[in-house]
């Protein structure tokens, strides 16, 4: 099954995560089909906390992806911030 889920990166004590579309059966830092973008829990500053291919996930979600409990509340946050933004 295909899943939309976060593929952790970043120094230790400082996580950065990738919103990555793969197969289930990957490791989570493992091979993926696609990166919709990316999430950024310790953002301080100017840093951008949260960017997303909204377009992109929406496209992968119509062909059957299921993303985990967090990237679904990172996609709702992403489309509220679009919408506002428009």
């Amino acid at each position: 099954m295909v899943t939309i889920r976060l593929a952790r990166t970043g120094a230790k004590k400082r996580p950065f995560y990738h919103l990555v579309v793969t197969d289930s059966r990957n490791a989570r830092d493992g091979r993926f089909i696609e990166r919709l973008g990316f999430f950024n829990p310790v953002a301080a500053g100017e840093e951008v906390p949260l960017r997303v291919d909204v377009e992109r996930a929406q496209y992968w979600l119509s062909k059957g992806a299921k993303p985990s409990e967090r990237v679904s509340q990172l996609l709702r946050q992403a489309q509220a911030a679009e919408s506002a933004s428009a």
